[in-house]
């Protein structure tokens, strides 16, 4: 049985949390995490991306619905 099609409507806006951003639709609906970590010594040693790095990616994220509409 094929499940219903969800919708995901614009705007998808960014939330920060204390060690992830968070990719939200307009319904409220939280569609992707990227978590990140602030202190260096902490961020190589378990290999997590700085907060710069996971901004960039929540970004573009945050963009796809526009992109896939043109």
């Amino acid at each position: 049985m094929k499940s219903p099609r969800r919708r995901f409507p614009r705007p998808w806006r960014i939330e920060e949390g204390p060690a992830a951003l968070v990719v939200v639709d307009a319904n409220g609906q939280k569609l992707a995490y990227v978590y990140f970590e602030s202190e260096p010594g902490l961020r190589s040693a378990a290999k997590l991306l700085s907060y710069d790095e996971a901004r960039r990616i929540v970004v573009n994220i945050a963009k796809l619905p526009e992109l896939l509409r043109s």
